[in-house]
C-alpha cells in the first residue's frame, strides 16, 4: 500500500494536532488564495464550495504561513502565477470545533481542516468581510494588481474595496 502524504511528513504515530490556546470571541484565520473572484462574488463574506478534488477547506492560523503558501506555492504554480493572502474572523465556538493540524513546523505550519460538507456552517460563523492583505506575483505575471487593495484589475469596481457594498 502507498503511504498517504501525511505519512511522508510524519513518522507513524507522530502527533499531528496541538491543543487550542485560550481564544476570545473570534479567531483570525488566513488563507493563500486562488479563488478570489468567487469570494468577491459572495460579497467578501463566504468561501465558495470546494471542488470535487478538494475534500477540505484548510485556513491557516498565522499570516506568515499564509504568505509562505501564497509566495512559494501559488505564485509559482497558479495560472495566472499570483497568490493572495486573506484574513477573516470566525466565531471561536465554531473554529475551535476543528483540531489544529500540524503539517510541518509545529509552531508555524498550523491549519484547520474543515470538511467540504461543513463549509456552509463554517461560512455562517464568519464575522465581517474576508480581507485581502497581500499579494505575490510570480514570474511571468502580466496583470495589474492595485498596491493598496491587493486586488487584480477588474475584480472590484473602481472606488470600492472588499467588504464595502458598491
Amino acid at each position: 500500500m502507498t503511504p498517504d502524504w501525511l505519512d511522508t511528513l510524519f513518522p507513524p504515530k507522530a502527533e499531528r494536532t496541538v491543543p487550542w490556546p485560550p481564544v476570545g470571541d473570534t479567531v483570525t484565520l488566513y488563507t493563500g488564495l486562488q479563488e478570489l473572484r468567487l469570494v468577491a462574488e459572495r460579497g467578501w463574506r463566504a468561501w465558495p464550495p470546494r471542488l470535487p478534488d478538494q475534500p477540505i477547506f484548510y485556513p491557516v492560523l498565522n499570516a506568515e504561513y499564509a504568505e509562505e503558501i501564497a509566495r512559494d506555492w501559488n505564485a509559482k504554480r497558479n495560472d495566472p502565477p499570483v497568490g493572495f493572502v486573506t484574513a477573516f474572523e470566525v466565531q471561536a465556538e465554531v473554529a475551535t470545533r476543528y483540531e489544529i493540524q500540524v503539517v510541518g513546523a509545529q509552531d508555524r505550519h498550523q491549519e484547520l481542516w474543515v470538511p467540504a460538507e461543513e463549509l456552509d456552517t463554517f461560512n455562517a460563523a464568519i464575522i465581517g468581510p474576508i480581507r485581502v492583505l497581500a499579494h505575490f506575483a510570480g514570474a511571468g505575471y502580466s496583470g495589474h494588481i492595485d498596491p493598496e487593495t491587493h486586488l487584480p484589475e477588474g475584480l472590484w469596481p473602481v472606488g470600492h474595496k472588499p467588504g464595502v457594498t458598491p
